[in-house]
């Protein structure tokens, strides 16, 4: 019983120099569903630019992020009492490159899609579905996945409340009434953050060295009346994690959108005004001639000029945002892998957040994504309701194998598809219902 046990028994070699996150973070770089996620849609589609970042440079940037907010908590606070339980390097990494394991193709409209897919069979949430990835799907044990310590395990469990314990049983995923075409009723849709109830198990083995109190508070949930509930907390591997995938999702991301010219650079400044102080504040400290009075059209001017000015303002970005990590303490625990977190200071936290909701309003949530997240659902839905029309005559031999073993749940064909990148997706669907596409001779 320890937070680096493995629920697989599995001991390292003699010679083998290797600490038990080094182990954890080789299997995750080497593992088929961490390379798959070069073909998955981080914010823009595939095939739009050779430039922008895919999931997987996403998920390395959060891996190096969350190794540099471990070190910046080590220096910041040497004599806290928190700084002794922190992961090494390559633990925090291993939980960094994990964290979006489990996102199907087109991104958060696939989530939505197969959700809608599981409506009857427990739903699907992409959290949820990269604890299952580790625990049951890789191949690097008989039958615990990627079989990972328990303690990787725990900073991955971003959300440690179960489906059927958050969802909302008045809010039922469905189609739009009324309309001659099949769409998605989104809202509805949308999944709650959560992991599925067919990981309870390995979510019991995960906490089984916490005390009855530490555990029932951990999976604490808020209700929300008109929504899905809530988890209230979570592991002090996992809230750094957590930051790190913020400043990557806020900074650059928006780098992506800058170079691409999908935001204009008035909006940008717009949206900003006001809401960056402590970055101004900063940039005057540590630049005093740089920008002369107007230190805020300074910045707006680097982001938007030359690539080499706006990968300095990037850089200084980032910097911002990793040297401004502290710890908060959760007195309720006595577990110090969930009695502390880290978190942002506030100042920073606001304005991070304005980076990202820039990054939502300009470009997520813009027609030209939204077009192509609509028929990414499409044809999501369409590939697995094929597959579950008729298993024995569409589905591969080899997933058909893992569906007969699960006695024909619907639960195996939601990996399948889930684990497609876009480009094998929309293979598929041309296979399926373009007259002119397709071929015995290509590989499913």
């Amino acid at each position: 019983m320890s937070w680096f046990a493995r629920r697989e028994g599995w001991s390292a070699q003699a010679e083998d120099a290797r600490e038990d996150g080094d182990v954890d973070y080789a299997r995750v770089i080497h593992s088929a569903s961490f390379r798959q996620l070069q073909g998955k849609t981080q914010i823009l589609s595939l095939g739009d630019s050779d430039f922008y970042r895919t999931r997987l440079t996403h998920s390395l940037e959060v891996a190096q992020i969350a190794g540099g907010l471990a070190r910046q908590l080590a220096k910041l606070f040497p004599d806290h009492p928190a700084t002794r339980h922190l992961p090494d390097r390559g633990m925090i990494q291993a939980i960094g490159c994990t964290h979006d394991l489990g996102h199907p193709p087109f991104g958060h409209g696939g989530e939505v899609a197969l959700n809608y897919c599981m409506r009857a069979a427990g739903g699907f949430e992409g959290n949820g579905q990269t604890l299952r990835i580790l625990a049951r799907l890789e191949n690097f044990s008989a039958g615990a996945g990627a079989n990972l310590t328990r303690r990787s395990l725990l900073g991955v469990l971003k959300y440690p409340v179960a489906y059927g314990q958050v969802a909302n049983p008045r809010i039922k995923p469905a189609l739009l009434e009324g309309l001659s075409v099949k769409l998605l009723d989104v809202k509805a849709c949308k999944p709650p953050k959560c992991y599925m109830d067919s990981e309870q198990d390995v979510v019991d083995w995960i906490l089984a060295l916490l005390s009855a109190s530490d555990r029932q508070l951990f999976q604490e949930v808020a209700p929300k009346p008109d929504g899905h509930g809530k988890a209230r907390h979570k592991s002090l591997d996992c809230t750094i994690m957590d930051v790190a995938d913020d400043i990557a999702y806020g900074v650059h991301d928006l780098e992506d959108a800058i170079a691409l010219n999908l935001v204009s650079k008035d909006r940008f400044a717009q949206a900003l005004t006001n809401r960056c102080p402590s970055f101004l504040d900063a940039l005057k400290e540590k630049y005093p001639g740089e920008s002369g009075n107007d230190v805020f059209s300074r910045m707006v001017d680097g982001l938007f000029g030359s690539a080499g000015d706006r990968k300095r303002y990037v850089g200084r970005l980032v910097h911002h945002f990793v040297t401004a990590i502290t710890f908060e303490e959760h007195t309720g625990f006595d577990e110090p892998l969930i009695r502390f977190r880290a978190t942002l200071a506030p100042t920073q936290r606001a304005f991070l957040e304005a980076l990202q909701d820039f990054v939502v309003t300009e470009v997520i949530r813009s027609p030209e994504v939204q077009h192509l997240e609509l028929k990414g659902q499409g044809m999501v839905v369409a590939v697995f309701e094929a597959m579950q029309s008729d298993p024995e005559r569409l589905l591969p031999r080899d997933v058909l194998a893992r569906y007969q073993r699960s006695q024909g749940g619907a639960r195996a064909i939601c990996d399948y598809v889930a684990s497609m990148t876009d480009a094998h997706l929309l293979k598929i669907y041309e296979r399926l219902f373009s007259p002119r596409m397709g071929s015995v001779f290509d590989k499913l």
